[in-house]
């Protein structure tokens, strides 16, 4: 494996999981491609075997095994399969998984289904414990696992539903988990917030557009984040060079979360006809 010329993140030649790869567009397939660059060897669980052959020319020649986490025992038999082909132990984790029903539309929290509720927290929160015990024996005692989460768990966007609950476990959840591993070793948990991000899933979202174009316009800089730059600071903290870091969760957002008072939001929202364009005059024509 050829060492990068500069090696600050010092990944060369660790060993990395990474969960979720669903497509080009998603979180965790720019997360592993920057760990590859960084000279890590990537090792890649996805849903299904329908995945994994949908993935095979993206993942042509890399590791790739299955894990349907809403399945009781996978992520057992995942970590079981890893180990026994020879990649542990482990340097690090990546969960970038969820899921939640929007086939009936949008549904407030308050007309959410238990069925709908259990799932998607199993799928997008419980999943983390899950992988995360199964994996114990394999890991380095100074692993570092990260997850996906969002940049505000304070704001409730109509269009999110109930995902705004369940991230928010997601967050405890590795906070927690933290806790737990601490007692006999250095492993870490981290989150990275993010701010709305143009993938595949995300497009699953009812009304997601007209939200994503307006988290747009209360960025400091007036352009979205950019899926890579998520996959960055993911990279950071699987990577020694973030070591004191430890059950928490470092937002990237360009400064969404903190322009809630942006001139232009604010004018157009107190003046919304000053946005638009002059009324035609609908008098009659003297010609």
């Amino acid at each position: 494996m050829t060492t990068p010329a500069n090696d600050f993140l010092q990944l060369t030649g660790k060993t990395i999981l990474v969960q979720g790869v669903a497509n080009r567009k998603s979180v965790a397939w720019f997360v592993a491609a920057t760990l590859e660059e960084q000279g890590a060897r990537v090792v890649y669980a996805v849903r299904s075997d329908e995945r994994k052959q949908s993935l095979a020319s993206l993942l042509s020649g890399r590791p790739v095994f299955v894990c349907d986490v809403e399945q009781e025992g996978a992520c057992d038999r995942l970590a079981a399969e890893v180990a026994a082909a020879g990649f542990a132990p482990l340097h690090g984790l990546v969960h970038s998984v969820a899921f939640a029903n929007y086939r009936e539309g949008f549904q407030t929290l308050a007309d959410t289904r238990r069925s709908d509720f259990l799932q998607a927290t199993a799928i997008s929160a419980f999943s983390l414990v899950e992988l995360a015990r199964a994996f114990r024996p394999h890991l380095a005692r100074d692993a570092s696992v990260v997850t996906i989460g969002i940049s505000s768990l304070l704001v409730t966007p109509d269009n999110y539903g109930y995902m705004g609950p369940i991230k928010a476990a997601l967050e405890s959840t590795a906070r927690f988990l933290a806790k737990s591993f601490s007692a006999d070793g250095e492993v870490r948990f981290n989150v990275v917030g993010s701010g709305p991000l143009k993938t595949s899933a995300s497009a699953g979202i009812p009304g997601y557009l007209e939200s994503y174009l307006y988290a747009e316009k209360m960025t400091f800089r007036k352009r979205n984040l950019s899926t890579q730059e998520v996959a960055n600071v993911a990279v950071f903290l699987l990577s020694p060079r973030s070591s004191g870091v430890n059950g928490a969760t470092l937002v990237a957002d360009a400064g969404l979360g903190s322009n809630y008072f942006d001139k232009e939001i604010i004018r157009l929202a107190m003046r919304p006809e000053a946005g638009r364009p002059p009324a035609r005059n609908q008098g009659t024509s003297g010609q």
